[in-house]
């Protein structure tokens, strides 16, 4: 038996993490066991607390630690706006450039008949439900540019025609883009969102 054996499962389960492989997980452990008291030890506790009180919002899916996220309460953010992104990762983006001030509806995935999910394995009823109820007079489709992305935003756009405001992100160029490194998909986005100059 190894005498190592909670330390190799340590690493195993580290490299389970996106962005760390086997050899990245043996030197975090590694740095971590020679701090052990300032990372290892205030590290475990944080992760316990968050492994007993992290829960899904029941209104859109945000991750936090009360039935309802600090968003859907806000009055602040009552403004009948709602982007909708496919994960909890995009609400989070979208949360680090502060420019948008309304709510949220996180979908939990897109449409893929393939890996046949449908729209009751997302939570589209729940944003369907929530556009009367909730007074919501603009839906933002805050979707990835993939098939599977485009094709949720089809069908929640086709439910919800002539109820609400539909819009999008825009499309293209990024700031800072050279064209020269840009899929030919991004160059035609962008041509076709072209604006006045």
């Amino acid at each position: 038996m190894s005498s190592t054996k909670e330390i190799d499962a340590l690493i195993d389960l580290m490299a389970k993490l996106p962005g760390l492989g086997p050899r990245s997980a043996r030197r975090a452990v590694l740095h971590l066991i020679r701090k052990r008291s300032l990372l290892l030890i205030p590290l475990a506790d944080t992760l316990q607390a968050v492994a007993e009180t992290a829960r899904e919002c029941l209104n859109c899916g945000n991750v936090g630690t009360t039935d309802i996220c600090d968003i859907c309460t806000s009055e602040k953010r009552a403004n009948g706006e709602l982007c909708v992104v496919e994960d909890v990762a995009d609400l989070w983006a979208m949360e680090r450039s502060g420019v948008f001030k309304g709510r949220y509806h996180v979908l939990g995935g897109t449409l893929s008949a393939l890996d046949a999910v449908g729209p009751q394995e997302l939570r589209i009823p729940r944003l369907l439900d929530r556009v009367p109820s909730e007074g919501i007079t603009e839906v933002i489709l805050a979707l990835n540019a993939t098939i599977d992305g485009q094709t949720t935003a089809h069908y929640i756009a086709d439910n919800l025609e002539g109820q609400v405001r539909l819009t999008s992100l825009a499309q293209g160029v990024p700031i800072g883009g050279e064209l020269d490194y840009l899929d030919d998909g991004t160059i035609t986005a962008a041509m076709r969102a072209r604006k006045s100059f």
